[in-house]
């Protein structure tokens, strides 16, 4: 890495030799992990809740599930809007061409679906006639307006949807999380310790 090229890497330090990304940013990303810890296993179990204990545990796991999911969709948002003022840092000198498609490839699959699977989910409650209202209410408190009126068919479509979008989203955070993990301990490289 030459001296030119190092003074450009924002955050640059004896830690960080590849830069790193702004404190902002990394609490939009540590954010975001905290609630998909919560939204992506709630999401998966709830069809699995049955019998008699379904009536409650099952809206506390819809209330829980939907409540973090629609937060994550504003945290992207607003993700999003600051990341266009606030560029992340390039690249690691040296990473190689694949890897930077590759990276960059993962990267805006994950803000798409970040975007669309709540909006998903949030549109098949409402076709389902359940709107985030009441036992479901965004954060336990808000109830938000139906925006539809119950349709089986549409809700059927949305609902696949959704559920295609969670294993896609699955899928892309192993990709991501293994990507993290080779950098850092089979390149070891500075990318990993650019988000910390």
């Amino acid at each position: 890495m030459d001296a030119t090229h190092a003074a450009t890497l924002p955050g640059q330090d004896a830690a960080h030799p590849d830069g790193q990304y702004g404190r902002a940013a990394k609490w939009f990303h540590w954010i975001t992990v905290g609630l998909m810890a919560v939204a992506l296993p709630t999401g998966f179990v709830i069809k699995f809740i049955t019998g008699e204990a379904e009536g409650a545990y099952k809206m506390a796991f819809y209330a829980i599930h939907e409540s973090a999911g629609l937060t994550i969709l504003f945290v992207a948002i607003a993700r999003i809007l600051w990341k266009r003022r606030n560029p992340p840092p390039p690249h690691p000198p040296g990473l190689p061409a694949p890897m930077r498609i590759a990276a960059t490839a993962t990267h805006h699959a994950l803000y798409a679906l970040l975007i669309v699977q709540p909006i998903l989910g949030f549109l098949a409650t409402n076709a389902w006639g359940f709107p985030m209202q009441g036992r479901t209410a965004y954060l336990g408190l808000i109830d938000l307006p139906r925006f539809m009126e119950a349709s089986t068919g549409i809700a059927t479509v949305l609902s696949w949807g959704h559920t295609i979008g969670g294993y896609m989203l699955l899928v892309l955070l192993v990709a991501h999380i293994g990507a993290a993990i080779f950098h850092h301990a089979i390149r070891k490289d500075g990318t990993l310790m650019r988000m910390l």
